[in-house]
């Protein structure tokens, strides 16, 4: 019974970072239209930075999710890719950080 309910919160966690990236995508295509329809701008900093602040939090709810998966069945293998997907997630979520901090300082 607590196991269903810890893959059902597992799965919640994957669909929330889904959502994430998917209304992040969103709302990055149609501010991007309007820039180029009314302004006529190639400053994009603003919209980067959005974007990029969506899928950071969404990395944080797919490793949250990984995690769940993991601690509920546990094989080597399971707890070695593991750790490999929260690294490399880990530090592409420092580097957009990064990157969108920088964006914000310039703008």
């Amino acid at each position: 019974m607590y196991l269903q309910i810890f893959i059902y919160i597992s799965y919640f966690f994957s669909s929330v970072g889904v959502a994430l990236i998917f209304y992040g995508g969103i709302r990055s295509v149609i501010s991007l239209l309007v820039t180029e329809i009314k302004y006529r701008s190639s400053d994009y900093s603003d919209i980067r930075t959005d974007f990029t602040s969506k899928i950071v939090l969404a990395l944080e709810f797919f490793i949250a999710a990984d995690l769940i998966k993991t601690i509920l069945q546990p094989t080597l293998n399971d707890v070695i890719i593991l750790a490999v997907i929260v690294s490399i997630r880990t530090v592409v979520g420092y580097f957009l950080d990064k990157e969108a901090k920088e964006l914000v300082k310039k703008g």
